[in-house]
């Protein structure tokens, strides 16, 4: 098994055309507007909705993420607290105890483009020492002290989730009356607190928080909004997580997660084409691929 992820050659070159800056993660480089990047999902849980269990152990969660660098992932989300609708909060210690062996471990491999998949400023704070680069704030910043923790990082990513309908096993009964402009005021206003707080611009990426407190409508209306949402929030760029989420069972007729993948790789073409910066996934390897051959027919 190597740490480095396969070369993505021909990756494209930025031009004034299409470069609107870049971002470090770890050793890695992200080109905004190159192209569409991957985002490697590692679930270090027993219970996140898709494949919780299959990576609880460390050793398993770092064989499990080598395994996603080789298939191309730009950047590894290690999170240690299930999200889905109904699950049940964890204690920050319990949070530390799960996330950092994995992150210290692949630090001590030389993996450092590794993001912290977490709401909590001390599990952030100590992720980063332990050898992440980025910040996954699922909660955009409801914990005071994020902000200055993610002022130390290489990047800050804010995801809308509305607090109504947070760990809530109905999932989708918050209502919106324009699900685009709600996410990107919200969304805005998180990344000027950032911004008030130390946090460079160019550092913030937005996530609309896809399948959290959403219709299958609503999903599917910010998944073709990302130029629309960077524009409205000005970030530098933005994310998009809809793998095996259940709106994509709605559309597709498929009621077990790990059945999306397929749906999967098509939402995320789909949100390359209407700008998406990157996919967070779980099946790396078709959606790299995939991605490939978006890009190339866009050329």
């Amino acid at each position: 098994m190597t740490t480095d992820a396969p070369s993505l050659s021909p990756t494209p070159t930025p031009t004034t055309a299409t470069a609107r800056g870049a971002l470090r993660c770890g050793d890695r480089t992200l080109h905004w507007g190159a192209r569409c990047h991957v985002m490697g999902i590692v679930n270090v849980t027993p219970d996140s909705f898709s494949d919780g269990g299959a990576f609880f152990e460390p050793a398993r969660a770092v064989d499990h993420a080598l395994r996603l660098l080789d298939d191309g992932a730009d950047v590894l989300d290690v999170g240690g607290e299930s999200t889905r609708p109904g699950a049940t909060p964890v204690d920050v210690d319990v949070e530390r105890r799960r996330v950092l062996p994995v992150i210290e471990a692949l630090a001590a491999r030389g993996v450092r483009n590794v993001s912290i998949d977490t709401r909590r400023a001390a599990v952030a704070k100590d992720a980063l020492a332990a050898g992440a680069a980025w910040i996954n704030d699922v909660s955009a910043l409801e914990d005071d002290d994020m902000a200055a923790v993610a002022a130390r990082a290489q990047a800050l990513l804010l995801m809308h989730w509305r607090r109504a309908a947070r760990f809530d096993a109905r999932g989708d009964d918050v209502r919106y009356a324009d699900v685009v402009a709600e996410v990107g005021e919200f969304l805005r206003a998180r990344r000027d607190r950032a911004v008030g707080a130390g946090v460079a611009p160019d550092m913030i990426v937005v996530d609309a928080g896809l399948g959290f407190g959403k219709s299958v409508d609503d999903n599917l209306r910010l998944l073709a909004a990302s130029d629309a949402l960077r524009v409205r929030t000005g970030a530098a760029a933005v994310l998009v997580g809809p793998s095996r989420k259940r709106f994509l069972g709605a559309v597709c007729g498929r009621d077990v997660p790990a059945d999306r993948d397929a749906a999967t790789v098509g939402a995320a073409c789909a949100a390359a084409r209407r700008g998406a910066d990157i996919v967070r996934v779980h099946d790396v390897r078709a959606c790299v691929d995939a991605l490939r051959v978006t890009a190339a027919v866009r050329a």
